[in-house]
């Protein structure tokens, strides 16, 4: 089961006098919401973790669901034995997040990951349905902080963009 966290930074707070409700999509994507965040595999604790701060927690969570899409553009979809690759850099360093999927799996790699640690491995449809659900419960979060932030019409866009998934049975 893949568990998606962040925590926000004490360090980097947000400008006092940011205008959440106007705040452009640069703004929500890099210059707000900074922390660390976390992918792991809840049953054998194998974690892929940031400790700088400086994440941009939010633009995490929307460039995890582009690639939970991204990495779906093969016609054949699960049963696509071509590597189907991602990544998700990390802009204010050199390191990057590696996803490549074969089939219904995804293998999600970390260049900060010691040499020679296996890589988290997860289905597809899993990293799509818990990358959605992150992005939902950190914008309920977000707006509980900050209540302005939910008339933003860019995080309404990014809401309907991606609804949450219901759960398969």
């Amino acid at each position: 089961m893949l568990d998606i966290g962040y925590a926000l930074s004490s360090r980097f707070p947000d400008p006092p006098q940011t205008d959440y409700r106007a705040a452009d999509v640069r703004a929500l994507r890099h210059d707000l919401f900074s922390g660390d965040v976390y992918l792991a595999d809840s049953k054998t604790d194998h974690e892929l973790a940031t400790a700088w701060g400086w994440v941009p927690v939010l633009d995490f969570a929307w460039a995890l669901c582009d690639i939970a899409e991204q990495l779906d553009r093969d016609p054949l979809g699960s049963r696509a034995a071509r590597p189907q690759r991602a990544e998700l850099d990390f802009t204010e360093s050199t390191e990057r997040l590696r996803f490549v999927r074969r089939f219904g799996h995804v293998d999600i790699t970390a260049d900060w990951q010691p040499a020679g640690e296996p890589p988290l491995v997860v289905r597809h449809a899993e990293l799509r349905r818990e990358a959605r659900d992150f992005l939902h419960d950190l914008l309920a979060d977000l707006i509980d902080l900050h209540e302005e932030l939910g008339e933003n019409v860019h995080v309404w866009q990014l809401q309907t963009r991606f609804p949450r998934l219901p759960v398969a049975r």
